[in-house]
């Protein structure tokens, strides 16, 4: 299966990723991890970012896509694999569809993990991390619904809404019901 997840901080995507990938044996791709990943090994794209970032700027799109464009390149993506953090935008979401194309392939589902602001704001305040402040952690929810939200109409076709408030393997079993209806 070839996944994007989406959903505002604290909507438990990362924790439902993981519990995804050992489901079906895909891997789990966050944008977080390839930025580790490249920055670490200083890559080409590493070392770009890292330039935006020592500037304190936002890392272009096209740095973001060529990094998402080398992973779903590598041998352990042939099965599947599940998006977490990518894309965050429409103009992602069509850099996507065409690196997926160029491959003959496309996505099985874009899963939204629908989750209250308020019960996302006490969650992120309850993980006790330095940035997860609620002036941050409300920012960080209005950027979601100016910049990712309108993903949702552009996957409208794809799209798999689950409730993510509950126990993590409750949410992982909606998941995966809601997939298998959908597909049949």
């Amino acid at each position: 299966m070839r996944l994007v997840l989406v959903g505002p901080p604290g909507a438990g995507k990362g924790t439902q990723a993981e519990q995804m990938a050992k489901r079906l044996d895909v891997p789990h791709i966050s944008t977080g991890d390839l930025f580790r990943a490249n920055l670490r090994d200083e890559t080409e794209l590493g070392r770009e970012a890292k330039r935006y970032m020592d500037a304190g700027d936002l890392v272009p799109d096209e740095v973001t896509v060529g990094m998402v464009r080398d992973r779903l390149g590598d041998a352990d993506t042939g099965g599947g694999f599940i998006l977490d953090g990518f894309p965050r935008n429409v103009a992602q979401a069509g850099s996507l569809s065409e690196i997926l194309s160029d491959k003959g392939l496309e996505l099985d589902a874009v899963v939204q993990f629908d989750v209250d602001d308020e019960v996302v704001v006490q969650r992120l305040l309850g993980r006790g991390r330095s940035d997860d402040n609620e002036d941050t952690i409300r920012n960080r929810q209005r950027v979601y619904r100016e910049e990712t939200a309108p993903l949702l109409d552009h996957y409208r076709d794809r799209l798999v809404t689950i409730d993510a408030v509950g126990e993590i393997d409750e949410i992982t079993d909606r998941v995966f019901s809601a997939l298998h209806n959908r597909n049949g």
